[in-house]
C-alpha cells in the first residue's frame, strides 16, 4: 500500500509528487509511456511559477537548462506589444524558455531524490473507490492508496474510467507542433529567440511560428487556416516542409523532424476537481487554446495548491475539509484561464475579418497604456492571481513578494514577523521590514498570505487558520 498514487509523469504529476514527498508522504507515480518524450511542447515557465519553483530550490536547475534569449515580456494573443511584469514586484519578470522534457527531468530528479517511485510503462486501467481510499490497477500491479490524483493529460484515462464528464467547447482546428532541424534558411527565419510576435508569419491561409533553440534546431508550430480538425492524423515530413516553403520561401529547407504531434483549441473543464478520493489536476481537469503559455503553468500551480493540503490531511494535522478548498480555489483559477485564452482566439485568428483587423489595432494601442499592460501582464504571468480567503487584511489571499525564498524550502507555512509585533512564544521568524509588506504574515507553502496584520494582530484569527498547526 502507498499513500498517494499520481497518474502521469508530466510537469503537473511530478511537481505534485515533489510537494507530497517533501512532507514525507509515500508517493508512487504511474506513467503509461516507457520514456520521456524529448519534445519542447509547453516550453515556457511564467513568472509566477518561477517564483513557486524558487521557493523549493527548483528554479536554478531550470535556469541552467533554459534556452538563451534576450529579456522580453510575454504576450497576449500574439499581438506585438510585450507584457511588462516589472510593475508586479517580482524577481522574475520575464518568461523562462525551456523544453518541457527538461522541466520534467529536473522535477523527476528531485522527486526520486525524495523517495518517489516512478513506474514507467504502467498505465492505470482500473480504479475502485471506497470510503477509506482507492484500489488502482496499473500495469500488472494492484495498488491500494489513500488518494489517487489524475495528472494524466487531456485524454485522461482516470477521468474516463470514472465516467467524469468533460464539458466545454470542441476544437475548431488542429495545428502541428514539432521539433525540427533546417538544412538552410531564408532571411525571413528568426535568428534569435525574441518576442513571439517576431517569430510568427502568415502567408495566404498558412501560418508558422519558428522558435530558434540553437544548433540549427527550431520549435515549429503551424497549420493551414480552415483545415478540418484531425488530431489523430499522423504528421508527415512533407506537411511540415511545405508549410515552411510557403511561409519562409524556397531557401528554407527542412532537414529532419525529431518529433511531431498535433494539438487543437478545444476548451473544457470538469465540474469538480474531486470525485471521492480521486483528484484531478493539470490537463486532466482543464484544457484550453494554447495562447500565452498557460497550460503547463496552470497545472503546476494546481500541484502546489493540492500538495501541501493533501500532505497535511495525511499527516493528521488538518481535517479532510481542507481538501475541499483545492477545488474551491483552483476551479475558478482554471475557469479564468479558459476565459482569457478563448478571448485571445479572436485576435489570433489566422484569417481575421476586416473588423477583427481593426479590433487588433485598437487593442494593440490599449496594450501600450501602462495600466492596461500591467493588468494583462498580471493575468498572463499569474502574478495577479489571488484566492478568496477569510480575513480583513488586504494582503490575505494574495501572493507574498519580497521575502527570502529559502524560508520556504521545507514546504511548510511560515509565520514572518517584519515589525516586531508578535510575541516570541508564537515562534515567528523575525526578518527585516520589506517595502509594501505588513508587520506580520502567515504565508502558506504555496506563497500566498493566509493571515496578515499591520499592528495589534488578531491572534484568534491567526491560530484559527488551518496553516497555523502545519508549521514546524
Amino acid at each position: 500500500m502507498t499513500e498517494v498514487i499520481v497518474a502521469g509523469a508530466g510537469p503537473t504529476g511530478l511537481a505534485l509528487a515533489c510537494e507530497l514527498a517533501l512532507a514525507g508522504v509515500e508517493v508512487l507515480v504511474a506513467e503509461r509511456l516507457p520514456d520521456r518524450i524529448k519534445q519542447t511542447k509547453g516550453g515556457t515557465i511564467q513568472p509566477r511559477v518561477q517564483e513557486l519553483l524558487e521557493l523549493r530550490g527548483l528554479l536554478e536547475p531550470m535556469q541552467a537548462r533554459a534556452v538563451s534569449r534576450e529579456p522580453g515580456g510575454g504576450h497576449f494573443a500574439l499581438l506585438p506589444v510585450p507584457l511588462d511584469c516589472t510593475a508586479w514586484d517580482t524577481a522574475h519578470p520575464y518568461p523562462l524558455a525551456i523544453p518541457q522534457w527538461e522541466i520534467e527531468e529536473v522535477l523527476e530528479e528531485r522527486a526520486t531524490a525524495l523517495g518517489v517511485k516512478v513506474l514507467r510503462e504502467t498505465e492505470v486501467t482500473a480504479v475502485e473507490q471506497s470510503d477509506d481510499g482507492v484500489v488502482v490497477t496499473a500495469g500488472d500491479r494492484r495498488i491500494e492508496a489513500r488518494y489517487l490524483v489524475a495528472c494524466d493529460g487531456a485524454h485522461s484515462t482516470v477521468r474516463k474510467l470514472l465516467g467524469v464528464p468533460f464539458p466545454g467547447r470542441p476544437g475548431t482546428y488542429t495545428a502541428v507542433l514539432a521539433d525540427v532541424r533546417l538544412s538552410s534558411v531564408s532571411d525571413l527565419v528568426p535568428k534569435t529567440l525574441g518576442h513571439i510576435s517576431t517569430m510568427t508569419r502568415e502567408v495566404d491561409d498558412c501560418w508558422v511560428m519558428l522558435v530558434p533553440l540553437g544548433g540549427g534546431r527550431y520549435r515549429f508550430t503551424g497549420g493551414a487556416a480552415g483545415e478540418e480538425p484531425a488530431k489523430d492524423r499522423p504528421v508527415t515530413f512533407e506537411e511540415i516542409a511545405e508549410l515552411l516553403r510557403i511561409v519562409y520561401g524556397e531557401q528554407t529547407v527542412l532537414d529532419t523532424v525529431d518529433n511531431a504531434s498535433r494539438f487543437g483549441d478545444a476548451t473544457r473543464q470538469i465540474d469538480s476537481y474531486r470525485v471521492g478520493n480521486v483528484f484531478f489536476a493539470g490537463d486532466a481537469a482543464h484544457i484550453h487554446p494554447p495562447f500565452g503559455g498557460q497550460g503547463l503553468n496552470l497545472g503546476v500551480q494546481d500541484a502546489f495548491n493540492l500538495g501541501w493540503k493533501m500532505a497535511a490531511v495525511l499527516r493528521g494535522r488538518a481535517s479532510t475539509d481542507l481538501l475541499d478548498t483545492y477545488h474551491a480555489e483552483r476551479h475558478p483559477a482554471g475557469a479564468w484561464v479558459l476565459h482569457i485564452t478563448q478571448a485571445q482566439r479572436v485576435f489570433a485568428d489566422p484569417r481575421p475579418s476586416a473588423d477583427v483587423i481593426e479590433l487588433r489595432k485598437v487593442f494593440t494601442d490599449l496594450m501600450r497604456l501602462p495600466e492596461a499592460n500591467r493588468h494583462l501582464a498580471g493575468l498572463m504571468s499569474g502574478l495577479s492571481h489571488s484566492y478568496d480567503l477569510p480575513g480583513d487584511h488586504p494582503l490575505v489571499g494574495h501572493r507574498v513578494a519580497g521575502l527570502d525564498p529559502s524560508l520556504f524550502l521545507a514546504g511548510r507555512p511560515v509565520l514572518v514577523d517584519l515589525a516586531g509585533i508578535l510575541a516570541p512564544d508564537l515562534g515567528a521568524t523575525r526578518v527585516q521590514p520589506v517595502d509594501g509588506l505588513p508587520g506580520a504574515i502567515l504565508v502558506r507553502p504555496d506563497g500566498y498570505a493566509a493571515w496578515a496584520a499591520d499592528t495589534d494582530p488578531d491572534l484568534n484569527a491567526l491560530v484559527g487558520d488551518p496553516c497555523w498547526s502545519l508549521r514546524g
